[in-house]
C-alpha cells in the first residue's frame, strides 16, 4: 500500500537534509576576514588522555586551542577519557595520563578562566546523551566512518565502544549546543555525523541544536622524523620519530639530527620530491613563527646537516618554558585534580539543563 503523501514528503526532506554540505569555516589564522564570532558562538573540542602531547599535537591543535579561547565568547576543552577506553587501558596509567594531559594543556596556554577545561567522564550527561543519539543512528552510517575502518582493520575486530565512538563525539559537541569545532581533515566525516544528528533530532523532536561548523586550522601537519610519509604519532614504534614536548634539549637535538632527509645538501621546500627536508622546514617555520619562505631564506647557505642544528635550536627554545611549566604542575597533582573538578562542575552546569530538555522532548519526563 502506498504511503500517504505527507509521509513521503517528510522522508524526502530527511534525505535532502542528510546530504546537506558540511558547514565549514577556518580559524582566524586561515581566514583573517572573519573578525568577530557571533555572540552565541561556542567552541568545543576534546583530546584523549595519552599522557604528554608530542610536537605535532602542539603545533597542529593545541596552539590553535589557545588562540580560540581568546577569540570566542564560550570555549570548552575536554580530556575525553570515555573515548580512551575503546582501547585497553591500565587504570593506574590512565589516571596518571589524565593528570599529565591536564598539566600539558595548562602549560601550553589553556587558561581555565577563559575556557572550561574538564574531564569527560565526570559529566555523566555525555554517556546518556550518546545512547539517545545512538538510537537515531544507523549501523551502515557508522560502518563507513574512518575511525572504525582504520582501527577495526588493525585489530581485525573492534569493540562496540569503538564502533559508536563517533556517536559519543557527536554527543560531546551537541550537548553544549556547540557552534564551532576545531578539527583536522581526518575528523571531518565525524563532524558531518554530528551535523546529521543535529538535523535528525531537530526533525523528530523540534528545533534545538545548531549545526556545528568545522574550524579547520591552516597549520601544516608535522610528519614523522623517520618516515615523512606518515604524520608524527606517539604510537610510532621508532622512538626517534616523535618529539615529546617534555623531551630534553639533548633528546630533541638527537632526534632532529637523525631525521630522514636526502642526498641534496641545499634546503628547499618541496613536500612531494623532498618530504624529509620539507618536514624540517615546516617544523622550523611553525616553532619560529615564520612563513615557509622565511624559513627557507634563513637556511640559505646551510647544508641540511647544519640546518638540522638551526631547527633543533628553534624547537628547544620554543618548548623549554612549556617543559618547565609541566614539571612544576605535575609536582602538585592535588592542584590539577582540583582544577579538573572545578571545570567538570562548570561543564555540568551547562550539560544538565540541556539533557533535561532532551529527556523532556524524547518523552522521558
Amino acid at each position: 500500500m502506498a504511503l500517504p503523501l505527507r509521509t513521503n514528503l517528510k522522508h524526502f526532506i530527511r534525505l535532502i537534509q542528510r546530504f546537506k554540505p558540511l558547514k565549514r569555516c577556518f580559524c582566524a589564522a586561515a581566514c583573517p576576514e572573519i573578525k568577530e564570532p557571533p555572540l552565541n558562538a561556542r567552541v568545543f573540542s576534546g583530546i584523549q588522555p595519552t599522557g604528554v602531547p608530542h610536537l605535532g599535537n602542539y603545533l597542529g591543535a593545541l596552539e590553535n586551542w589557545v588562540a580560540l579561547q581568546n577569540q570566542y565568547p564560550s570555549v570548552l576543552y575536554s580530556i575525553v577519557d570515555l573515548h580512551s577506553i575503546t582501547q585497553p587501558q591500565d587504570p593506574d596509567k590512565l589516571r596518571n595520563n589524565i593528570l599529565d594531559m591536564a598539566a600539558s594543556l595548562l602549560a601550553c596556554g589553556i587558561n581555565p578562566e577563559k575556557a572550561i577545561l574538564f574531564q569527560q567522564s565526570q559529566v555523566s550527561e555525555h554517556a546518556e546523551f550518546c545512547w539517545i543519539l545512538g538510537c537515531l543512528t544507523s549501523m551502515p552510517r557508522l560502518r563507513h566512518l574512518p575511525q572504525w575502518k582504520m582501527k577495526s582493520k588493525q585489530k581485525n575486530e573492534g569493540s562496540v565502544g569503538l564502533y559508536i565512538y563517533p556517536v559519543l563525539q557527536a554527543a560531546d559537541i551537541l550537548l553544549y549546543k556547540s557552534t564551532h569545532v576545531p578539527v583536522g581533515e581526518d575528523q571531518v566525516q565525524h563532524l558531518e555525523l554530528a551535523q546529521d544528528l543535529a538535523r535528525i533530532f531537530n526533525l523528530h523532536y523540534g528545533e534545538l541544536f545548531p549545526e556545528p561548523h568545522a574550524l579547520l586550522s591552516s597549520t601544516r601537519k608535522v610528519k614523522s622524523l623517520r618516515d615523512p610519509s606518515s604524520k608524527m604519532s606517539k604510537s610510532d614504534s621508532q622512538p626517534m620519530a616523535t618529539i615529546s614536548i617534555t623531551d630534553s634539549p639533548d633528546d630533541i637535538a638527537l632526534k632532529i639530527r637523525r631525521a630522514v632527509t636526502d642526498f641534496t645538501s641545499e634546503v628547499t621546500f618541496d613536500p612531494q620530491a623532498r618530504p624529509g627536508v620539507s618536514n624540517l622546514v615546516t617544523i622550523h617555520a611553525a616553532v619560529a613563527r615564520l612563513s615557509v619562505e622565511e624559513a627557507v631564506s634563513a637556511a640559505k647557505g646551510l647544508d641540511t646537516g647544519a640546518y638540522k642544528g638551526l631547527v633543533s635550536e628553534a624547537v628547544i627554545q620554543r618548548l623549554a618554558p612549556i617543559r618547565e611549566e609541566i614539571q612544576r604542575l605535575k609536582a602538585d597533582p592535588a592542584h590539577l585534580e582540583a582544577l579538573l573538578a572545578l571545570g567538570s562542575r562548570r561543564a555540568r552546569e551547562l550539560a544538565a539543563p540541556m539533557l533535561d530538555e532532551v529527556r523532556h522532548r524524547v518523552g522521558f519526563s
